[in-house]
């Protein structure tokens, strides 16, 4: 195919995308791959969601407000999508394997929805996880403990596997809602 009738092609299957509220991803490419410790227990992998659009985040259960916030946005998405949603799986890394098992990340996640997945590792797989994804988490002294600073967007992976887009924190349900419609509609 020549150059321009692939550059023409391209363009043109960009243009019959959606427009989303959040920043995109273009060309698209493959959500890259991972295996974590599931906090339903067994183990995590992003391949397993395929045919579902998957709202992928990255926090730690004892987050005071970013987390929760981003957490409780992702919920009231869910509710707001009706039957929709079954076809959205949220998943949530954590970047802090230091204090999430498994086990507190499920009891933590159920709080805001029993579907929502957590992941956690070993720190070098979740290092590993962070820096496929460009993510930041930095571990700062609070006190006689610690918390993390960390890249506070969602990335949002299609039904093909590929990512596609990350909503900045702050954004609405109703953003992700829209964003999520127009990808559950290819």
């Amino acid at each position: 195919m020549p150059a321009f009738a692939l550059t023409l092609a391209t363009a043109s299957a960009a243009a019959d995308r959606p427009a989303l509220k959040a920043g995109v991803f273009e060309p698209p490419r493959a959500a890259p791959a991972f295996a974590l410790d599931a906090s339903g227990g067994g183990q995590l992998d992003l391949a397993t969601y395929r045919g579902k659009v998957v709202l992928l985040g990255f926090g730690f259960t004892s987050c005071p407000e970013v987390c929760p916030t981003t957490l409780a946005v992702l919920a009231q998405t869910r509710k707001r999508l009706g039957p929709q949603a079954d076809r959205v799986q949220v998943v949530y890394v954590t970047v802090d394997p230091e204090r999430d098992s498994a086990e507190r990340m499920r009891a933590y996640l159920h709080g805001f929805d029993p579907t929502f997945v957590g992941g956690t590792g070993t720190p070098q797989q979740l290092a590993d996880v962070r820096k496929h994804y460009g993510v930041m988490a930095e571990r700062k002294p609070v006190g006689d403990s610690y918390s993390v600073g960390h890249s506070s967007s969602v990335y949002l992976i299609d039904a093909k596997g590929l990512l596609r887009a990350m909503m900045p924190y702050g954004r609405s349900p109703e953003d992700y809602v829209h964003d999520l419609r127009a990808l559950l509609s290819e």
